[in-house]
């Protein structure tokens, strides 16, 4: 089992930005990816990025392109997402994740191991 620590949440108006970080611990084949989901009130959890272990393979919902950036700390087992240019439609908690590769964060249900997540609220 890995743990999964979030912090870097809060309150921001738009067009700010927040950096969110998720220290991780436990089995490290378990965390060869780790990434971000999010989820709105009243809608499911949508992944929003995904990194590979070595940083080498990255992966961004549509809708964040341009605007979020995730990197990874391999030798402290960290993944971080940089957030830029928030909307209020980017408001809703956010979620870290771990999986065994990559194509793990393709669905929600695929994904084993969260965080307790950290509330992102954007106001306009």
């Amino acid at each position: 089992q890995v743990q999964l620590v979030e912090s870097g949440g809060g309150l921001v108006q738009a067009g700010g930005s927040l950096r969110l970080s998720c220290a991780a611990s436990g089995p490290t084949f378990l965390t060869n990816a780790m990434g971000w989901f999010r989820q709105a009130p009243g809608k499911g959890r949508e992944v929003v990025a995904a990194i590979t272990r070595g940083g080498g393979s990255t992966s961004y919902a549509d809708s964040v392109k341009g605007r979020f950036t995730i990197a990874r700390d391999s030798a402290k087992d960290t993944v971080y997402l940089q957030t830029n240019s928030l909307k209020p439609e980017d408001t809703a908690v956010y979620y870290c994740a771990a999986g065994l590769s990559i194509n793990t964060f393709a669905h929600d249900t695929l994904i084993r191991n969260w965080g307790q997540g950290t509330q992102v609220t954007v106001s306009s």
